[in-house]
């Protein structure tokens, strides 16, 4: 096997692949699934069986960046949907006028809580 392709070329292509079919199934564990299935054919049908270390290893890295980019993508729709808020100046938030159930649901409709993640 050739290290350069299982240091550097393998796990590049992960990550990037793992970017892509994240985007796509927008599911972390099921990206993870998909590399694992994929890795565990390549072991047995190219290389032997010591390349299963590297399978487990490049399972870990899908699911990993599969996270990040949930994450990531996450962030940048609440920075949107703030910025938006803040542009129509829909983000009105009074705490004195806040008596009833009505009015707190009413603001949270209106506001964005940009710390939150969903």
């Amino acid at each position: 096997m050739n290290i350069l392709l299982l240091f550097f070329a393998l796990p590049i292509a992960t990550i990037i692949l793992a970017i892509a079919v994240q985007k796509i199934l927008k599911c972390p564990i099921l990206v993870a699934g998909v590399f694992f299935a994929i890795y565990l054919i390549v072991a047995f049908a190219v290389f032997n069986a010591s390349f299963l270390v590297f399978v487990v290893i490049y399972t870990i890295i899908a699911f990993l960046t599969a996270i990040l980019t949930k994450l990531i993508t996450k962030f940048i729709e609440c920075n949107l949907e703030c910025n938006q808020n803040d542009n129509n100046n829909s983000c009105t938030t009074n705490n004195n006028n806040v008596s009833t159930t009505s009015n707190i649901s009413n603001i949270s409709n209106n506001c964005c809580n940009c710390r939150r993640i969903r």
